[in-house]
This record gives C-alpha cells, structure tokens and sequence, in this order.
C-alpha cells in the first residue's frame, strides 16, 4: 500500500458480508466512574451482517455527532452513485 491509503474495490471484488438490518439511536453519556457530569452526545449503531456461508452476526459500535454526520454523509454519496449504476 502506497501512502497508507487502503486499496479500493475494483468490479471483480466479490462482497464477503452482506447488509440484513441498520439501525441507530442517539444517547447522551451523563456519568462516568472517572467523571461526575459527561453530558456528550454520541450515536449507537447495531449493525446485523451475513457473512458469505449466512451466517448472521451482529455488530455494534458508538460514534461521536461529528464521526456520524461523516458516516452519514458517504452514505448518501454512495447511494447517489449506485443509483448511477
């Protein structure tokens, strides 16, 4: 890898996994055992995936308003050039 970029998927990559369900909440963090008053926003994710023999699995991961509103973001940029396809 050149740069420390990640290789891009060409038309011959085949999907290892595929999308069953998304879903997402907003929380807000208040406490901590280490502090008494967080009050930060943040967005759980679950995540349900079938890998290539179906197996399902599911995945779960917290993002930041910002890391999120990214996240969001190249999702649309996504859908706009699948609907191109």
């Amino acid at each position: 890898m050149e740069g420390g970029r990640e290789p891009l998927l060409d038309a011959k990559s085949q999907v290892t996994n595929q999308l069953i369900d998304f879903q997402w909440k907003l929380g807000m963090a208040v406490s901590s055992n280490s502090c008494r008053s967080l009050k930060y926003p943040y967005v759980a994710v679950m995540l349900k995936v079938a890998d290539h023999s179906g197996q399902i699995k599911n995945k779960s991961f917290e993002m930041t308003i910002p890391q999120f509103q990214n996240f969001y973001r190249q999702f649309k940029e996504i859908a706009a050039i699948i609907e191109t396809v």
